[in-house]
């Protein structure tokens, strides 16, 4: 195996190439957790890994209590299947607890405030009452909380990771965005069926569904992805390849022991439309770029990474490997991409853009066009 190996088969396992997935749901199963903090760019995520899913799929998903959008892992908002959050809950919520101490003593939130708001944001919510951040807030002052700043986001969070709250069915702001709202957990998340019954055992089906889904990938890898440590991921592993030794195969690059289920490699350039090169437009958050720690360098960018300036902040792959950068900018009934490339793509590689940019906004449900292709300069 070489790192054109390892950048094709992690773009299959990624369903970034076929088979992809047959819903938003089946890719989010697939990766188990998806980054979603800008949630905008984060329904692309698990639509472009689909036949094509469109951005109200993924938001009906989300409405419907399908799709949870809430705080776990490292933390940061993520996609977690409603049929996963409970036992995925179970592994993270001692470490985000611990993570989050220091604010917790710096904003007042002892285990008596921490017990108190989580009644009151528990009771604002019961019966289907989704609410949105500045409603709960409203609710928390009314009982003597000053519910705002870092008090109301890590109370909030607080709830989230203790099993309160969770997300709700989004609501439309005026300025006709979606707005998070927040719901019940025991009324959103069903109980655990069929999952992992103890923590090793959700260790094994976490080391497990990460592997097989973001392979070729490192140990240490797993761990950053998951916010777990070494030593629980090496734990998950032993137990998962104890319950079946064929589950994962390993080979030896660069001086480290990578972890993947095993797939036939998908075949070299030239995967796109006509044979011209793929090109594909993924969030600066997206999987196949934060699935990985120890390994990223195979992205051939520097990724994620803020703006400088005006240049956008997410990312153009060609075959796999970064070669620019890109944001979308609404206009009234349409949708226009800002695109910068290293490097002159040529016509067969304008052409791919131009696929890549009608795709996404078949995704968007508008017309979409690229505002020109600008040559970045370097990275």
């Amino acid at each position: 195996m070489d790192a054109d190996d390892v950048v094709r088969l992690r773009l299959r396992q990624q369903q970034l190439r076929p088979p992809c997935a047959l819903s938003a749901e089946a890719a989010l199963k697939n990766l188990l957790a998806v980054q979603s903090q800008e949630f905008a760019y984060a329904r692309w995520s698990l639509a472009q890994r689909t036949a094509g899913a469109t951005a109200a799929d993924v938001e009906q998903a989300v409405a419907d209590g399908r799709i949870l959008r809430t705080h776990i892992l490292r933390p940061t908002w993520h996609f977690v299947h409603r049929d996963d959050l409970r036992w995925l809950l179970t592994l993270s919520a001692p470490r985000l607890h611990r993570g989050n101490g220091a604010i917790y003593r710096e904003t007042g939130i002892d285990a008596d405030s921490a017990s108190r708001s989580a009644r009151v944001l528990g009771a604002a919510v019961t019966g289907g009452s989704h609410k949105t951040r500045e409603q709960l807030a409203a609710e928390l002052q009314r009982h003597g909380f000053a519910g705002k700043g870092l008090e109301l986001a890590y109370l909030v969070m607080h709830a989230e990771v203790s099993g309160v709250l969770t997300s709700g069915t989004p609501v439309r702001s005026t300025s006709g965005a979606l707005k998070q709202t927040y719901a019940l957990f025991e009324e959103r998340v069903p109980p655990s069926t069929g999952g992992p019954v103890d923590r090793p055992a959700a260790l094994a089906e976490l080391v497990r569904r990460y592997f097989r889904s973001r392979g070729p990938a490192t140990v240490k890898d797993c761990a950053d992805w998951s916010g777990l440590t070494v030593t629980d991921i090496r734990l998950g592993l032993g137990l998962a390849l104890e319950a079946d030794p064929g589950e994962l195969e390993t080979t030896v690059l660069d001086g480290l022991e990578f972890y993947f289920s095993w797939a036939e490699v998908p075949p070299g350039p030239g995967t796109g439309q006509g044979g011209h090169p793929r090109i594909d437009l993924v969030q600066c958050y997206d999987e196949y770029i934060m699935g990985y720690s120890q390994s990223r360098y195979f992205l051939g960018g520097r990724a994620p990474a803020r703006p400088d300036g005006s240049t956008p902040m997410h990312v153009v792959l060609r075959e796999g490997r970064m070669i620019g950068s890109w944001r979308h900018v609404l206009r009234p009934g349409r949708c226009e991409l800002d695109i910068r490339t290293d490097r002159e793509p040529g016509p067969a590689g304008n052409s791919a853009i131009d696929a890549a940019v009608a795709e996404y906004g078949t995704f968007l449900g508008v017309p979409a066009a690229g505002a020109g292709v600008k040559l970045k300069g370097h990275f």
